[in-house]
């Protein structure tokens, strides 16, 4: 029988992280990363690990656990942290310099290289700015004359 053990994948063999660890079991400096953003942050504003766990929904010790990047943060929290830090999700992430960058866990497995998707242009963050900022111009005509100049500057007759 050739079972698959917990750290490698069916289509390959090699290794992957196991719950978002490196290797050596340690926790992701990603995760680390992220819980010392989000340590500096709550002490900015002055909230305690245990105000912060009852914004959440949390006991102090997961606070902590986060903090340390014992514990991985999920998306859905993520977000929740983002509202009650005030702060936008990529906050998490700043700052992080390359060799935390490489410890993400496709990296870790052995995926070389950054992903190659070439996104439509309706859902690139630009267009969804630039048509912000358009619907933004109140007078009718203005916003019309922006059309016309766009349109004309695209090639587009």
């Amino acid at each position: 029988m050739n079972a698959i053990s917990p750290t490698t994948t069916a289509k390959s063999p090699r290794k992957v992280s196991s719950r978002g660890r490196t290797p050596s079991g340690k926790p992701n400096p990603i995760d680390v990363h992220v819980g010392a953003r989000m340590r500096l942050r709550r002490t900015l504003l002055g909230i305690s690990q245990e105000k912060l766990g009852e914004a959440l929904g949390l006991t102090f010790q997961q606070v902590q656990k986060y903090e340390r990047g014992a514990n991985r943060v999920g998306a859905s929290r993520l977000f929740d942290l983002s509202r009650i830090l005030d702060v936008p999700p990529g906050f998490f992430f700043d700052d992080m310099n390359d060799d935390i960058a490489a410890a993400s866990p496709a990296r870790i497995a052995g995926i070389d290289g950054e992903p190659q998707i070439d996104l439509d242009p309706m859902a690139k963050r630009e267009t969804l700015e630039l048509v912000r900022a358009y619907y933004r111009i109140t007078d009718p005509k203005v916003r019309h004359q922006v059309y016309t100049l766009a349109k004309a500057l695209g090639g587009e007759e």
